[in-house]
């Protein structure tokens, strides 16, 4: 065949429907599961979807990939919200992001969090740090990053931080001591908001109905319950039975059990990538809350976050919670395990994945979205690569 796509969650669905859409019809698309959908599958749980990747949502930014996707699912089967986030600290219940959102703690905190952040070291004009944990202080202060961003990234990433590098950081916005007072004499937030400021969520369906869709789309150009063990590189076969001219894999490069046709440096740099596992795990109680989902860097919890469900599903109930595999305890309560779920920006990674990708391009074999270019990027920004690269190969 021409197109041989090894996925079938957001990365590789779309950038088969967008070469189908564009008339290309020689592709194949390779899942190891017997359903469709990556990390943005959704499962029936007590009478209300349940998305087991933990909390997906479709960000309003992008109108060329909200005409791609409601192309599949019609914008009318879709409700449109505002964020509404908060964090759980120290007995602050507040909107997120913290630093913007300190005038919401009491007077007693919020004049501990400026006297912090007037001293940061940003603040102050000394050096930026090399190291993670260095770095967190040097841009946000010891309060914020004692009482939040250390224990929450452990919760995340595990206890060993500074194996992340900070190049991944510099989207954090300034935490100036001016700008931050003026927010809590006025009483209200400064900077732009987070990711998914505005979202969609399908009126009916957990998330994972979108790729249902568009997997329903491709009829026997997707073939499912076939695990990805073996790729060579030169011979461009795949389980030593799938050909194809160009291959496009979105499967985790440690997920090969094979790899033939890369140089030793790239074979030994694919042992560095590091990833987490997570499992979301539901419970049926109804907090009372109007946010969304809620972030707890409490260590003594054992999640980081929670997706409060009936906040953005109509109908549902309870909520679900986002753990560490390291740190979850098995229990009664119905949870599923994702063990590909967040590539970690350690120190290298950049340089890693930049010569893995351009030695796999240059044997018209292409990394894309998640785990093919082992980055932390949302469903919106993956059909966008996605799109942008069935687009690349048409015109080409």
């Amino acid at each position: 065949m021409k197109y041989l796509i090894l996925g079938a969650g957001p990365a590789g669905l779309s950038v088969a429907c967008r070469l189908m859409q564009k008339g290309e019809n020689d592709l194949l698309v390779i899942e190891k599961e017997t359903e469709a959908g990556g990390l943005c599958k959704s499962k029936d749980v007590d009478g209300s979807p349940l998305d087991i990747g933990g909390g997906h949502f479709l960000d309003v930014k992008k109108p060329d990939v909200l005409d791609f996707l409601f192309s599949y699912m019609d914008k009318d089967e879709w409700d449109l919200y505002e964020r509404d986030s908060k964090i759980d600290v120290k007995g602050n219940i507040i909107n997120s992001p913290i630093e913007a959102n300190i005038w919401q703690m009491s007077l007693n905190d919020q004049v501990e969090y400026l006297k912090s952040i007037a001293v940061a070291g940003c603040n102050l004009g000394t050096p930026m740090p090399e190291k993670f944990v260095d770095w967190i202080y040097w841009k946000l202060g010891n309060k914020i990053a004692d009482d939040y961003m250390i224990p929450y990234n452990k919760k995340m990433f595990g206890d060993e931080l500074n194996d992340l590098g900070t190049y991944w950081l510099n989207k954090l916005p300034n935490v100036s001591f001016e700008e931050t007072l003026i927010s809590c004499l006025e009483k209200k937030a400064h900077g732009t908001q987070p990711g998914h400021a505005k979202f969609y969520y399908p009126k009916k369906y957990g998330y994972g109905k979108l790729w249902e869709r568009m997997a329903e789309s491709l009829k026997d150009k997707l073939v499912t319950g076939t695990e990805i063990t073996d790729i060579d590189l030169d011979a461009h076969t795949v389980n030593g039975k799938y050909s194809a001219d160009v291959i496009i894999t979105t499967i985790p490069w440690k997920s090969f059990k094979t790899v033939k046709g890369l140089s030793e440096g790239s074979l030994g740099n694919i042992d560095k990538l590091k990833h987490t596992s997570v499992v979301i795990e539901y419970n049926d109680e109804n907090p009372d809350t109007k946010a969304q989902w809620i972030y707890y860097p409490d260590p003594s919890l054992s999640y980081h976050r929670i997706l409060v469900r009936h906040n953005f599903c109509p109908g549902s109930k309870g909520y679900w919670t986002e753990t560490n595999y390291t740190r979850f305890t098995p229990s009664n309560k119905p949870y599923f395990i994702n063990e590909y779920a967040y590539p970690l920006n350690t120190v290298g990674k950049e340089e890693i994945m930049k010569s893995l990708l351009k030695e796999a391009a240059s044997k018209k074999v292409y990394g894309l979205g998640r785990w093919g270019e082992w980055q932390h990027y949302n469903s919106d920004v993956v059909v966008k690569l996605a799109i942008d690269m069935a687009d690349g190969f048409i015109g080409s």
